[in-house]
């Protein structure tokens, strides 16, 4: 059917946004059969590292070791206190953590944490996972996985269960960020390596990448890098990624993820509250993806300042595909600004938004709030088409938007969405 009015066509987009399932193509989430990995509940969301950085602000009465000392109810206590009861909640976490209570049907007007509370002690993990993706419209879920993680490595070894909803990724921050301390533990499982990559130690890495494929079916290898990472380098790191990572993607036929721009504890009393972001230089992307073409690469960016270079250099590489405004980058007025820039420049062949949650409950606030600036842009954008005499069919917008909330994503694996 075409779309005969502007009026039609924002209401069309809109719906369309928001009644498309989501392909979520990177969180922290875990299914059920991880056991303790997965975190959920009104506790875990508001112990958020982002919270417990705001709260900080407000509370310089509260050291940061009489915090750490309290048990998370005790923190949680806290931090609801402090951000929703004497302050209101307007930053985008504390807003976000409104979204979640409402959208569960809580009385809101009540502010009353106990019971809140008493819901989640009430409800199974298996059915709350089934409540909060259907609630979220969220049909895949792709995991973080970490081989390094002793915890999660017995899990993967111990063929627990998996849930078809929950898909893998191999996560390989160990290897290019901490080698010095992460070769013991590969020798430890029975990889003959050696701290200076001397002998056979390229290749036991690669058949530790391999293994781990093998065992995972990892959708993509991913790896955060520094804002000061560099390409290329006379480094372990960049070894490794010219010697091992990279002719392992190539021969796995998977992507390999940079998510570049952190800056590790910048405040250590914080813990995981006390990083940040750094611009990078767009020139280690450029060099690396124009280097190995034959192999894909996925690669989103931390600080503002880096979006439009990116997006540039995304143009100039096909086999580049821009993904998501994570962490600082995930407020409303940066999702805004970002995602007009890159649908200006790049077109549908990009991946707007990713959740990047830790805690099951954040898919609500994470899509309901992205859904709405990514339809609110869709309809400037498909606005403008109508103001120029081209008309559009409900197919194509329907098509459009399937790809950017997910099928973009699978084209670029050469995969099928196994939840179509």
């Amino acid at each position: 059917m075409t779309i005969a009015t502007k009026e039609q066509l924002t209401a069309f987009v809109t719906e369309t946004v928001h009644a498309t399932p989501v392909t979520d193509i990177h969180t922290h989430l875990f299914a059920e059969s991880f056991g303790d990995l997965l975190l959920w509940g009104v506790d875990e969301l508001l112990t958020y590292h982002y919270l417990i950085a705001e709260t900080f602000r407000f509370r310089p009465d509260i050291s940061y070791d009489a915090f750490w000392q309290l048990s998370k109810q005790e923190q949680a206590d806290l931090i609801w206190q402090t951000l929703f009861i004497d302050h209101s909640p307007y930053s985008e976490s504390c807003r976000g953590v409104v979204t979640v209570l409402n959208r569960l049907g809580f009385d809101l007007a009540k502010r009353d944490l106990e019971e809140y509370r008493a819901y989640f002690r009430s409800v199974s993990a298996s059915d709350y996972i089934d409540r909060i993706l259907k609630l979220a419209n969220v049909k895949t879920v792709v995991m973080t996985n970490d081989p390094f993680d002793a915890y999660e490595r017995g899990k993967w070894e111990t063929g627990a269960p998996q849930d078809p909803r929950f898909l893998a990724a191999l996560r390989i921050d160990p290897l290019l960020n901490l080698w010095d301390s992460s070769w013991s533990k590969l020798k430890e499982q029975g990889y003959e390596v050696d701290a200076d990559l001397s002998g056979g130690t390229l290749a036991e890495v690669r058949r530790f990448l391999k293994d781990w494929i093998a065992r995972m079916n990892p959708l993509y290898m991913a790896v955060s890098l520094p804002n000061d990472f560099a390409y290329p380098e006379d480094s372990a790191r960049v070894r490794i990624i010219d010697e091992c990572i990279v002719p392992v993607a190539r021969e796995a036929g998977i992507p390999f993820a940079m998510m570049i721009g952190v800056k590790r504890k910048v405040n250590p009393f914080l813990k995981d509250a006390g990083d940040s972001l750094g611009k990078s230089d767009i020139g280690a992307v450029e060099r690396i993806v124009s280097k190995y073409q034959d192999v894909k690469f996925l690669v989103t960016m931390l600080s503002r300042e880096n979006q439009h270079e990116l997006a540039v250099t995304a143009r100039k590489n096909r086999n580049l595909l821009v993904f998501g405004c994570w962490w600082f980058l995930n407020n409303p007025s940066l999702i805004e600004e970002i995602t007009r820039m890159r649908l200006e420049l790049l077109g549908g062949s990009v991946i707007p938004q990713h959740s990047d949650c830790r805690i099951l409950d954040q898919l609500l606030y994470k899509w309901d709030h992205s859904r709405a600036i990514i339809g609110k842009v869709l309809c400037d954008k498909y606005g403008d088409l109508f103001d120029a005499g081209w008309r559009l069919e409900e197919e194509e917008i329907r098509r459009d938007i399937e790809d950017l909330l997910g099928g973009v994503f699978w084209k670029f694996l050469g995969k099928p969405d196994p939840a179509a």
